[in-house]
């Protein structure tokens, strides 16, 4: 335990409650701290100016304040109202439910945590939480996935009773989850009937790029539009989504290809033309193959700033790419009779 945690909230009842406690018993890195006790503000306060964290409320309805550390990590201290075993049993899993005391002592664990994390298994505190929170659908799969866990049959079955209230919850909350999910996470969320209430489908588990990202446009398709995902995560999945596939893996067809799709262009293929190796050796190749420098600028071009310049500029790069033109005489040769027109 931290000595700067135990001197933050000396003088009161406090506890580490839920994940730490969970990712300890697991054998697993504990990343963040989340810190049950009867003055959250100032053992927040106190904790921060110790370790040199930056402070801030983290929910100014239920009192909760957060320690955050430039490297990423985070203590939370959330108030401890009625003891903690209420506290323990307003918790998801029971998994969760797992407290120590911050000045040690044996673990609380009314709900039987210890005993389901031995058994691998994922059980929910009480009949109501998916109610409470409707997010807890997506996180029971995501501790089956990340844990290599499995729900008990209650607890299975009533997710697939209430997968119709998973849009529910706060999209930045939903893409979080989606975002840690793995191929198999996915194919579990079809099983239980909460992909399609997400909008999203299951058409193939063999997913061909394993990155979060993939998998996100991969199983949501187009439902990826109704989160609040990033501009740049919203541009990949647009891009990657309306990718035509190019009619053969020549200099041409490739150069136009990636034109539209990077830095995008392999995913592209796998996601436009079910990962033709033929196609992708030659977008390797021809990234390989990429000048360092353009045979012209915009500016030797004699021509006002405009789309026009854009057009002859990218001309010249395809027939570079293709094979056509190779100098800067050649170039300028081909810019000439682009201005000039038509005989």
């Amino acid at each position: 335990m931290d000595e700067r945690v135990r001197a933050a909230v000396a003088g009161q009842e406090a506890y580490v409650v839920g994940g730490a406690v969970r990712d300890e018993l697991l054998g697993r890195r504990v990343v963040d701290l989340d810190v049950a006790c009867r003055d959250p503000e100032g053992a927040a306060g106190t904790f921060g100016r110790l370790a040199g964290g930056a402070l801030f409320r983290l929910s100014e309805r239920h009192g909760a304040w957060r320690v955050a550390f430039s490297d990423g990590r985070t203590v939370d201290f959330t108030p401890l109202r009625d003891g903690i075993e209420d506290d323990l049993g307003s918790r998801d899993f029971t998994i969760n439910a797992i407290a120590v005391p911050v000045e040690g002592g044996e673990p609380v664990d009314p709900f039987g945590g210890r005993a389901d994390l031995e058994a691998g298994r994922v059980r929910a505190v009480s009949s109501g939480v998916f109610a409470d929170d409707p997010l807890r659908l997506l996180r029971a799969v995501r501790f089956e996935d990340e844990l290599a866990f499995r729900m008990d049959e209650r607890t299975e079955a009533a997710v697939r009773a209430q997968a119709e209230f998973a849009p529910a919850a706060a999209g930045e909350r939903i893409l979080d989850e989606l975002l840690r999910l793995s191929s198999w996470g996915y194919a579990r969320l079809a099983e239980l009937g909460l992909l399609d209430e997400l909008g999203g489908t299951a058409s193939s588990l063999d997913v061909p790029v394993d990155t979060p990202e993939f998998r996100l446009v991969w199983f949501l398709g187009e439902a990826v539009e109704r989160l609040p995902v990033s501009n740049e995560l919203r541009r990949y999945a647009r891009t990657i989504r309306g990718a035509q596939c190019p009619a053969d893996a020549s200099a041409r067809e490739i150069h136009r290809f990636r034109r539209a799709t990077e830095p995008w262009a392999l995913d592209a293929v796998h996601m436009a033309c079910g990962g033709r190796v033929e196609l992708l050796e030659a977008v390797e190749r021809a990234r390989s193959l990429d000048p360092e420098e353009p045979l012209l600028r915009g500016d030797e071009l004699g021509l006002p700033e405009g789309p026009e310049v854009g057009r002859i500029l990218e001309l010249i790069a395809e027939e570079r790419a293709a094979g056509t033109i190779t100098t800067r005489e050649e170039a300028l040769k081909l810019a000439h009779r682009e201005r000039a027109g038509p005989d």
